[in-house]
């Protein structure tokens, strides 16, 4: 991600809205990264190991996340790609810390890129509305997950995911809601930031974060 973009990105918010000024001078700038599933040489393969990830950090917290996933690449002999998760099957995924769901969900991922249904070396050639809606086709791969691999893999500036809670919950204390807004208020509510949401939800995680800190 050019750091260019990102602080423009940053300028913009902070001239959007006093509050995300605020939140902008705070945190710093913006990193916004892969996840650290990076293995293999081609592009796909890339892409494919930080949508599992992904996969595999649905609904738990980071540390219990990251510890699975760790076991997870031991799991399949540490390169993650679709031949070795299929060749390691469900009972190795299972003995590794993933639930039978999320096992499921990326067995069938593994399925879907090794027979060419899902092509992830050319997916970024689409929009963020088109990606969404291709990954979420496959079970068990909702809209966040497709929104995080958007965001984190593909570098989309504009992604904004109003049902995720650390976004839900940084609104609510950056901006003194008693509730948290709902995902269709938030929705509306972040027009504003447009085009860069997506910059606009990692200084939301941070403000969570911030509130979370001892």
């Amino acid at each position: 991600m050019a750091s260019s973009r990102l602080a423009e990105a940053e300028a913009h918010l902070g001239a959007a809205d006093p509050v995300m000024a605020g939140l902008v001078a705070r945190h710093g700038p913006c990193v916004l990264s892969r996840p650290s599933a990076r293995r293999g040489s081609r592009a796909g393969a890339t892409r494919y190991a930080a949508l599992v990830e992904s996969v595999l950090y649905q609904q738990l917290a980071g540390s219990a996340a990251a510890a699975i996933h760790a076991r997870f690449v031991a799991a399949v002999g540490g390169q993650v790609t679709p031949e070795a998760v299929l060749a390691a099957g469900e009972v190795t995924l299972r003995g590794a810390g993933l639930s039978g769901s999320k096992a499921s969900t990326i067995l069938g991922l593994s399925e879907a890129v090794a027979d060419g249904s899902l092509v992830l070396d050319r997916i970024g050639r689409r929009s963020d509305q088109e990606i969404v809606a291709e990954l979420v086709r496959l079970r068990g791969i909702g809209p966040w997950t497709a929104q995080m691999f958007c965001i984190f893999t593909l570098g989309r500036l504009d992604v904004w995911p109003t049902s995720d809670y650390g976004v839900r919950k940084g609104y609510s204390l950056a901006y003194g809601l008693a509730e948290l807004p709902s995902p269709r208020w938030l929705e509306e509510a972040g027009e504003r930031f447009a085009p860069f949401r997506s910059v606009a939800a990692w200084y939301l995680w941070r403000a969570t974060e911030a509130k979370a800190s001892p």
